[in-house]
């Protein structure tokens, strides 16, 4: 079938046409894909240097599946995943899903890479890989079973698309990764949509201090309503976030938090969460830095921890339930960070909201 898609080149721009999506094969699923989220990764994507079909966040309706495909079923609603584990590896036998040395996108060299079985999808009568091996950014996306989730709650699309990144980086990496313990002490440097992920996911671990760190006051407001008990504005010149550190430590008896999370994706603050740890902290850079950067080794004096997990150590079988709970429950909030809904011709105005801090959460809206 011919489906409406946003592609790009590889060398920085993209474009809306049309491309054609085949039938699942035995082990594969198609989606009408309702919603996609957008984050800096669909940016960078642009530049990746290989044509693709973008987005990695996304929702959808089971259209037809393949004859090997069990746990899904046409019509259910669904959430695409990007971190495909096969289950018998070294990484996913030691629990580690998102690092599967068979499926895992990022592991295997190239965020676009493994098992995407790109003849499924056309575009110009040539094969073109999905980002991720998802491609959300298209009214249908024919996926692997094991990147298909049933939604098992009342949500809309576009509070679900969510999830598959965002919500999953930042909460799961309070869980996960940190496991951050009730009556903590937490800092939250950042609080775009992963931050605002982080808070809320503190919150719900138990955390008593939830230091919200952002150059934009305006993002404070959302901050206190995730669950930010106190906020502190950088100063535009306080480059490595020395001051805010040490106003952070007034805010935790002198000695600095029990946690700090970096979610800016700045290299230059890539160190920062380790200056904001009392000692015996943990540090937990989230955001995706891959730059190489100077790391003066006093700040990790004494005892301190420095993480860099991915994806929040996401286990989606385990997890999105558990998150749709949550949502249901009304402890985690999804609706509220889905600040702007576009089209799929509207994406270049998103892409500039999105490096303009305009939204906690952006997202298309595809098929009706």
């Amino acid at each position: 079938m011919r489906a409406p898609a946003a592609v790009t080149d590889g060398t920085g721009s993209f474009s809306i046409e049309e491309i054609e999506v085949g039938e699942p094969r035995p082990d594969e699923v198609l989606v009408e894909v309702r919603a996609a989220g957008i984050c800096h990764t669909d940016w960078d994507s642009l530049s990746w240097g290989e044509p693709l079909v973008l987005g990695h966040e996304g929702a959808g309706v089971v259209l037809q599946v393949g004859s090997e495909v069990t746990h899904v079923q046409p019509g259910d609603r669904v959430l695409l995943n990007w971190a495909i584990s096969c289950g018998v590896c070294f990484q996913c036998a030691a629990g580690n899903h998102a690092l599967c040395e068979t499926n895992s996108p990022v592991i295997r060299s190239r965020p676009w890479s493994g098992h995407a079985h790109p003849q499924g999808t056309l575009r110009r009568g040539e094969p073109i890989r999905r980002s991720f091996n998802l491609g959300a950014m298209c009214t249908h996306a024919l996926v692997r079973r094991e990147a298909v989730v049933p939604i098992e709650a009342e949500i809309s699309f576009a509070a679900a698309c969510i999830v598959g990144c965002g919500v999953m980086t930042g909460y799961g990496s309070v869980v996960n990764a940190a496991k951050v313990q009730p009556g903590s002490s937490v800092v939250v440097i950042g609080v775009g949509g992963v931050g605002l992920n982080v808070v809320q996911g503190a919150r719900i671990a138990g955390a008593a201090t939830i230091i919200a760190v952002d150059r934009q006051s305006s993002r404070f407001e959302m901050a206190r309503r995730f669950g930010a008990t106190h906020t502190v504005r950088s100063a535009p010149d306080d480059r490595d976030l020395a001051s805010a550190a040490s106003e952070i430590r007034q805010l935790t008896q002198g000695r600095g938090a029990d946690y700090a999370f970096e979610c800016t994706a700045v290299p230059e603050l890539g160190a920062a969460p380790l200056a904001m740890v009392r000692h015996g902290g943990t540090a937990v850079q989230i955001s995706g830095i891959e730059q190489e950067i100077t790391i003066d080794m006093r700040l990790f004096e004494w005892d301190k921890s420095y993480l860099n997990p991915l994806y929040g150590k996401c286990n989606p079988t385990v997890d999105f339930p558990r998150i749709f709970r949550l949502y249901e429950k009304g402890d985690l909030l999804l609706d509220e960070l889905v600040t702007q809904t576009y089209s799929l011709d509207e994406l270049g105005r998103a892409f500039d909201d999105l490096h303009h801090g305009r939204n906690a959460k952006g997202v298309v809206l595809l098929s009706p």
